[in-house]
């Protein structure tokens, strides 16, 4: 077609050469702009192409629809705003044709077998309801049938549908009588366990809630099954009998299943340990635990207010991932969390006033993250331990960090950091990371020697920084071991229980350390920053703290060069307010990492490599634009050299 176009053109010039060439080279050139074009739309397709390809072929404009994430086999016309409908509703069984949404009230809720006039808003689920029958607020589950729902009703068959309110999923304890169980304040854990075992019973259940205000007097332990909740309103409460006579390690709360449970929580209620009317037993030993869960994952105990008992708060013995957070716990008989070879263990936000032991406890278990809490003590020959203790006498603990709380007033230290038992590798005990924690007034008790801010010995590279000791008594950080307590005894016999000769670290920086006070038993030789009372094996590396008014000096058998001596000019140290003023010496005086020579070379060769790749890149797609353009000035120039003088 070309060939016979340029054959009838030269006809046509033999009369007319002038203004048909004129034609040809313009048609010739728009052939040539046109070819340009499109090689470099190929270009511009294929780059673009090789960068799309780093997104996912999954993923794709078709699974969403606005706001929500729908699945694929649902289309727009199954959605109704807020509302997932099964496409197969049908409006055929609905016993009235004119069921208008005026007439749909939430407080007369029926069973499925009613008729017409009964239905409510809350249970028009049947499967063949139509989309104009649904309101804005329902939600039904593409799964779920007919013959065993409704969609706020799903109760044993003894009980009456006007019992539940609120969530479909719950059954509701109380003294009202108009509730699911009723109880009398005597005996109310039968009443409580009856609904524990109709919730495990029917998975369709999934809480028990404890209505208040009402005190539910139990006398016997209340058993909780896997995935379930078991909540109650701030004036709920649990309260042990008086002279209940319970044998040693029998608890108010534990699990249904002897071998273990999963999906547990229980919050929002009280627990009274009624400690006071029931003396005959000892705090500390094991009798009236509040909650104790064993080989058990998954649990959460949270928003809860425990007080006045004889032994733990939360005991979680051989479980992991376990969550205590947001409780208020007040003079229990030993501590308010005890993990006992746990994995995964969280406390955060707690507000705890210790009796007897500690505040949180961790005891041969690992990953722990303590943070955010408040604890202190009283001044009382039963005030307790340490605020934090984390113990290491058998597994690894190697991996735990305790951050921003504030622990003060304490009767023993603040925080114990102990590892004890027959000799172990320092990787057994290593990487335990204490920062941003504020210490004042710890270690107050008259008749023992092992206090302080935080009492360590038995773990390596410990890394204590950013944290600050207000007045706590004998010293704010102390390699010891404790003598003359019936906790240890074997310390007397074996007072070197760590490895000799491993070199177990310290590392003290960055911390604010002010007015050390000696302690109150054997006061001589105490009130110093830093004491070392085991130099033969462990060691202190002190970096870039900032001593000051310490009552003895700043430290004993260990020393620094990075130190600095000056008032940290607190903003309202009197209020415990220790933000620094602007013109404190701590500003810009803390430690700084170094960058070792072998990291910087190995970023600088990966960052020459990766902008070798780029520049590779860049220079790929130069050669082939300017490939393009090469080729396109040259067909322009073949074509310009024409010969016109015809």
């Amino acid at each position: 077609m070309f060939g016979l176009y340029l054959k009838v053109g030269d006809k046509v010039n033999e009369k007319h050469p002038g203004p048909v060439r004129q034609i040809i080279e313009k048609i010739g050139l728009s052939v040539l702009i046109l070819v340009f074009l499109i090689l470099l739309g190929t270009f511009v397709f294929y780059t673009v192409q090789s960068y799309s390809s780093l997104i996912p072929s999954n993923y794709t404009q078709s699974n969403l629809t606005q706001s929500n994430l729908i699945q694929s086999n649902l289309t727009q016309s199954n959605l109704t705003q807020s509302s997932l409908i099964q496409p197969n509703f049908t409006q055929s069984n609905l016993t009235q044709p004119n069921l208008t949404q005026s007439n749909l009230t939430q407080s007369n809720l029926t069973q499925p077998n009613l008729t017409q006039p009964n239905l409510t808003q809350s249970n028009l689920i049947q499967s063949n309801l139509t989309q104009p029958n649904l309101t804005q607020s329902s939600l039904i589950q593409p799964n779920l049938t007919q013959p065993n729902l409704t969609q706020s009703s799903l109760i044993q068959p003894n009980l009456t549908q006007s019992n539940l309110t609120q969530s479909y999923k719950t059954v509701y304890v109380g003294d009202y009588g108009s509730e699911n169980f009723t109880c009398d304040g005597i005996d109310d854990q039968v009443e409580i366990n009856q609904a524990l075992e109709y919730v495990a019973e029917n998975p369709q259940f999934t809480t028990v809630y404890l209505r208040g205000p009402n005190t539910y007097v139990i006398s016997d332990s209340i058993f909780i099954g896997s995935q379930t909740t078991l909540v109650g309103d701030p004036t709920a409460v649990i309260k042990l009998k008086d002279k209940a006579d319970w044998p040693v390690g029998k608890p108010l709360i534990t699990q249904m299943d002897w071998r273990g449970v999963h999906g547990v929580i229980i919050k929002g209620f009280e627990i009274d340990g009624n400690h006071d009317n029931n003396e005959d037993k000892k705090k500390g030993l094991g009798y009236y635990n509040m909650i104790h869960f064993l080989n058990s994952r998954d649990i959460q105990v949270h928003d809860m207010y425990m007080h006045d008992g004889h032994g733990e708060g939360l005991k979680a013995d051989h479980s992991y991932n376990i969550q205590f957070y947001n409780n208020n716990v007040y003079k229990l008989g030993h501590n308010g969390l005890f993990a006992i070879s746990c994995q995964n263990v969280e406390a955060w936000n707690n507000t705890i006033t210790c009796r007897t032991d500690s505040g949180l406890r961790a005891t041969n278990s690992n990953h722990i993250k303590f943070y955010d809490n408040l604890i202190d003590s009283f001044y009382h020959w039963s005030a307790g331990s340490s605020g934090i203790l984390i113990e290491k006498t058998a597994g690894t603990v190697n991996d735990v960090e305790i951050y921003n709380n504030t622990i003060h007033n304490t009767y023993g230290p603040g925080l114990w950091l102990i590892g004890w038992s027959e000799s172990y590798s320092r990787k057994e005990a290593q990487n335990v990371h204490i920062y941003h924690n504020i210490f004042y007034s710890t270690g107050t008790n008259p008749n023992i020697d092992w206090v302080g801010g935080i009492i360590t010995s038995g773990f390596y590279d410990t890394l204590i920084e950013n944290n600050i000791f207000d007045g706590v008594y004998h010293a704010a950080v102390i390699h010891m071991y404790p003598t003359g307590t019936h906790i240890y005894p074997t310390y007397d016999d074996h007072p070197n229980l760590s490895p000799t000769g491993t070199g177990y670290a310290t590392i003290v920086r960055n911390n604010i350390i002010v007015n050390t006070r000696e302690r109150k038993k054997d006061p001589e030789g105490t009130g110093y920053a830093v004491i070392n009372y085991l130099p033969e094996t462990q060691t202190f590396v002190l970096e870039n703290n900032c001593l000051y008014n310490n009552s003895a000096g700043n430290y004993q058998n260990c020393t620094s060069t990075t130190d600095i001596y000056a008032d940290p000019l607190f903003v309202n140290q009197n209020e415990h307010d220790y933000c620094l003023k602007p013109d404190s010496p701590c500003i810009g005086a803390g430690y700084t990492f170094p960058i070792s020579s072998e990291i910087f070379e190995e970023k600088t060769t990966e960052s020459i490599e990766s902008n070798e790749i780029i520049t590779e890149s860049i220079e790929s797609n130069e050669k082939t634009i300017k490939s393009i353009i090469r080729a396109f000035v040259y067909q322009m120039r073949k074509f310009l050299s024409v010969d016109t003088s015809e």
